[in-house]
């Protein structure tokens, strides 16, 4: 039984090493497919004597990633990114299941360090994958964040710490507003190809609704204020995809009526979470800040 870890770069020379160093012991080749990196990335690639194969850039990884997947001979494949760690617990219990069962594909949870912390709710924790599978099993989309099709039956690892892949996500704010203006172009050109028409009540709709089911309903508020900064940014995300579709169209003069509409849903939306379970979550962080100062 032999396994190929499979992994996209694109200037990684920061992340790479860490990577590749994770996996060296795990798969019989490691192969990696690179969008022509002007930094190290090749260099530190070839140290670990992987089999490097180039594809032209583009701007996510997903058209990428079935190429990649056919340069791999294993019997089994394992995805990684460059910005992510397999540690030891989860490499042992992947080989269990490659070498004694009759699964085709795992589901892995991934643990994202965002901003200097394990984010462990605001919809960022399990962070469910299929990133391991037999040859030929899964096969992913070329539209960015859709989840691949697969054949055959599954496998879902259970929720623990020391056996979810590790994500050395956003680092820095900057990181996330770079990423956030590129991945917003993809998507707003994705959704205009797709007959959508801008409709002003999106602007405070859409942002808000990111907003409430990462602070509310997936409990961001847990996460401290990295949950509220991580939820606003979402937010922010929501906002600016809108208004590039509005761009798209020539910015076209809108009116504000129908807007108070939209304004009072989103009021309304936010009486009924702050009515649920998470009540008083707003009185208990601003009983938490006048603590401290």
């Amino acid at each position: 039984m032999k396994i190929s870890v499979v992994a996209n770069t694109y200037n990684e020379e920061k992340n790479l090493e860490r990577c590749l160093e994770s996996v060296k012991n795990f798969g019989d080749e490691i192969i990696v497919v690179d969008m022509h990196s002007t930094d190290r990335t090749v260099d530190i690639a070839e140290k670990f004597k992987a089999k490097i194969f180039f594809h032209n850039y583009t701007r996510f990884v997903e058209p990428a990633r079935n190429f990649a997947l056919s340069k791999a001979t294993g019997d089994w494949v394992f995805l990684i990114d460059a910005d992510e760690e397999l540690p030891l617990e989860l490499a042992e219990e992947l080989k269990k299941v490659a070498f004694g069962s009759d699964v085709d594909w795992v589901e892995i949870p991934r643990k994202n360090l965002i901003f200097g912390k394990w984010i462990t709710h605001c919809r960022w924790w399990p962070d469910y994958l299929i990133r391991f599978f037999r040859k030929n099993k899964v096969k992913f989309s070329d539209k960015i964040h859709v989840p691949p099709s697969t054949t055959g039956k599954g496998l879902r690892i259970e929720p623990e710490k020391d056996k979810a892949l590790i994500h050395y996500n956003f680092q820095t704010v900057a990181q996330f507003v770079e990423r956030l203006n590129r991945y917003t172009d993809i998507q707003s050109e994705e959704l205009t190809n797709g007959n959508y028409k801008f409709k002003k009540e999106d602007v405070l709709i859409k942002p808000a609704n990111e907003f409430f089911s990462r602070f509310f309903a997936g409990e961001g508020y847990k996460d401290g204020f990295h949950g509220l900064a991580l939820a606003l940014l979402q937010m922010f995300s929501e906002l600016v995809l809108y208004l590039k579709i509005w761009e798209k169209e020539g910015f076209k003069d809108q009116s504000l009526q129908g807007m108070e509409k939209a304004g009072n849903k989103v009021v309304g939306d936010l009486f009924y979470w702050q009515g649920k379970s998470t009540a008083n979550i707003w009185k208990k962080l601003c009983f938490k800040f006048k603590t401290r100062i």
